[in-house]
């Protein structure tokens, strides 16, 4: 299998993200418990929230205490901005929403806004934009929210209620039907990139020095708002440079779609796609490797792993043996334990465990690094003690550091109910829509006219290359930049303890700044 596409069983990542593979997917509850949509006045009011006052009522659990960075990375002001973005007729006011997670000062000299990827929400880029801030305190990183991410409800997770928590990693939080959210057939990428413009021209009103980039499809995203057509304005003028993180257009692409398919159903790298017609049914990602009951029990998952890592996890949670908090998290995640070792954290390996060779991992991740070292977790080899996780001082991410910024009062890790339809519209768009059956629906035009620099950065263990970059580039008008992160996996780009990462973001916007 090449590195230059992914297979369609990627679909899995989600498992490996949230632990959809180690137990049943147990079927959708009514959602009676959760709340009503939220009123527009509500959405809004967050626009003065800051961190201290939400810092009052949550402990984030265990910190990485060989980290001597730590307190100045969580010195960094943040806060959450939920501004209105465009308005897409069924769609409820309060839900048309431009949301960004901003670090730094109110008035920067710089702002990079950055997207997350594929089932990601801007809490994956909380330490990644503390990083950067700390290197340049003048700057701003704002991370993105899509606005799907205010469907969750995450009031139940913030707390130290272990047995609450211990109850939704067995059986999740009752999520939110299909027939209650018939809006989100429209959330594919013309909205996406409207909310995120509506960011960006804010942004704009505060400095000139505004940049845009994202991990993983949020790549891919960066790329398709440069070459898209804003009323006759492309994208790249709204910015100075693209910031790609293991991420690039075309990426989850596939195969050109025809209008039929686009219409009935269709497939792409990730597996099959709802087709136009079908996502009032399926409005978003569904299925027993993904749902926003699976995403809710990992969330809850990575809160015990942070608040007692030692302490045993749930039965019948996210691991078929007995295990700890952290061993139950990370097991779902380590390169060396997933299902594909090139969709994971680099964080250590776990203790007491009986191993046997994952033939389908190594199968899959056959030309990938460290994949003929996958194994399968059996059960501890001691059955009086669970197995347990010892984190890797070498490894590119700490394990509880990632644990305790699964989901926080500003943001979390996962979008729960991630759009159909933006997958969909990705598959359409590929790179551009010129002479295509979507050139008028979703106008990606401007592609081949790109100038701005672009900053690649790869992980050598994900899912791009710099040669991937470089392919892209030639395509386009831009001038590249290239880098790659050694030993990292495809997750580990934005959570790495190191600051390199951070380091040649913020050298490669330095002159780029004015």
């Amino acid at each position: 299998m090449s590195r230059h596409a992914l297979p369609a069983a990627a679909a899995v990542l989600a498992a490996l993200m949230f632990g959809g593979l180690s137990s049943a997917a147990g079927q959708a509850a009514p959602p009676a418990s959760l709340p009503d949509l939220p009123a527009p006045q509500d959405v809004l009011a967050l626009d003065s929230l800051a961190l201290d006052s939400l810092a009052l009522d949550f402990d984030p659990g265990v910190v990485a205490l060989t980290d001597p960075a730590q307190p100045t990375l969580d010195a960094v002001p943040a806060r959450r901005v939920v501004r209105p973005g465009v308005t897409v007729p069924g769609t409820p006011a309060s839900l048309n929403a431009s949301i960004t997670v901003r670090y730094g000062p109110d008035v920067p000299q710089a702002v990079l806004l950055l997207m997350p990827g594929y089932l990601g929400g801007a809490g994956s880029f909380d330490r990644l934009a503390r990083q950067i801030v700390t290197l340049h305190p003048t700057w701003a990183v704002w991370a993105v929210d899509r606005r799907s991410n205010l469907l969750e409800d995450h009031s139940a997770l913030l707390g130290r209620d272990i047995p609450t928590l211990q109850r939704i990693v067995r059986s999740g939080l009752p999520p939110r039907t299909a027939a209650s959210v018939p809006f989100m057939k429209d959330w594919g990428l013309d909205t996406t990139l409207r909310d995120w413009h509506e960011a960006v021209m804010e942004a704009r009103k505060l400095t000139p020095n505004v940049f845009i980039g994202g991990h993983s499809m949020g790549g891919t995203l960066s790329g398709l708002y440069a070459a898209y057509d804003f009323g006759g304005i492309a994208g790249e003028r709204d910015v100075r440079g693209l910031v790609m993180l293991d991420g690039l257009p075309g990426l989850m692409s596939g195969t050109p779609l025809t209008a039929d398919e686009y219409a009935q159903a269709a497939r792409n790298p990730l597996g099959p796609l709802p087709g136009l017609n079908g996502l009032t049914r399926d409005p978003y990602v569904q299925s027993v490797i993904f749902s926003p009951k699976l995403a809710s029990r990992a969330a809850a998952q990575a809160r015990l792993a942070a608040l007692a890592p030692d302490a045993p996890a749930p039965t019948g949670g996210l691991t078929l043996f007995p295990a700890t908090n952290l061993a139950a998290a990370m097991t779902q995640l380590e390169q060396r334990y997933a299902l594909l070792p090139f969709l994971t954290l680099n964080t250590g390996r776990a203790t007491n465990a009986s191993e046997a060779p994952n033939l389908g991992a190594q199968l899959l991740g056959a030309s990938f690094p460290g994949a003929g070292d996958a194994r399968w977790i059996v059960g501890p080899q001691d059955p009086a003690r669970p197995v347990g996780w010892q984190t890797d001082p070498a490894a590119p991410t700490d394990p509880q550091d990632f644990a305790r910024r699964f989901v926080t009062p500003l943001s979390d890790y996962s979008e729960w109910y991630f759009p159909n339809r933006l997958t969909l519209d990705l598959a359409a768009a590929r790179t551009d829509t010129r002479g295509t059956p979507f050139e008028k629906t979703l106008p990606v035009w401007h592609g081949s006219q790109i100038t701005l620099p672009i900053l690649g950065v790869a992980a050598a263990q994900g899912v791009t290359t710099e040669a991937q970059y470089r392919q892209y580039a030639a395509t386009t008008r831009a001038a590249l930049t290239t880098r790659t992160l050694p030993d990292a996996a495809h997750l580990d780009i934005t959570v790495t303890r190191g600051d390199q990462v951070a380091r040649w973001i913020t050298d490669w916007m330095q002159p780029l700044t004015r």
